[in-house]
């Protein structure tokens, strides 16, 4: 009798893999291209940044975790893929030149933009914390918070990249130093405000 109803009940339901690491795995991709890219390697940079797109959230797609940022790098790589087939170097100068301005530009105004909707962070804190939180007035201002902090960080390293095309002679600075001090600020403030707005809001 007990086998029967061992046999008799349904085995329960499991949900879809989520992949771990968030935000900050979504901005790898376009870190990587960022990185790479340069006037004799943006089209592998393109090819990377691709893969690690593919790899990082396919998974996420197929089961149905439609992020905007994910789905904005898989498209924006894979026509830059495309271009560097079939159109001819010449035709791609200012590709090769602006590249990573127009990475970095693109996730500004992605971040910028989705305050208008449903701000990106939003759609990764929302797989950690529980269902009833969501629209409650503190989970709402952290995101907005978090999701400005990285359009405008994102909005400075279009307009430092900018600035190393035009002064080359001050290239690690506007392609390496300010990037890097960015992006480490704004990871370790994505790490620290929450809980720290939230202990203030409790106050």
């Amino acid at each position: 009798m007990a086998q029967q109803t061992a046999a008799a009940t349904p085995a329960p339901t499991r949900k879809p893999p989520v992949r771990t690491g968030g935000v900050f795995l979504s901005f790898l991709p376009w870190i990587i291209f960022s990185f790479v890219a340069s006037p004799s390697t943006w089209e592998y940079a393109a090819l990377a940044g691709l893969i690690a797109s593919v790899v990082l959230s396919g998974e996420d797609l197929l089961h149905g975790k439609i992020r905007v940022l994910d789905v904005t790098a898989i498209v924006f790589f894979a026509v830059l893929c495309v271009l560097a087939l079939f159109l001819d170097r010449g035709d791609l100068r200012w590709l090769e030149t602006y590249a990573q301005v127009i990475s970095y530009g693109l996730v500004a105004v992605v971040a910028l933009g989705s305050l208008a909707f449903d701000p990106f962070t939003a759609q990764y804190a929302r797989e950690t914390v529980p269902r009833e939180v969501w629209k409650s007035p503190v989970f709402v201002h952290i995101n907005r918070v978090l999701t400005t902090l990285w359009g405008v960080v994102f909005a400075v390293l279009a307009v430092s990249t900018w600035m190393a095309v035009r002064h080359p002679s001050q290239d690690d600075w506007f392609n390496w130093i300010i990037p890097i001090a960015l992006l480490v600020l704004a990871v370790k403030v994505t790490q620290q405000y929450p809980e720290s707005y939230k202990a203030r809001a409790r106050s």
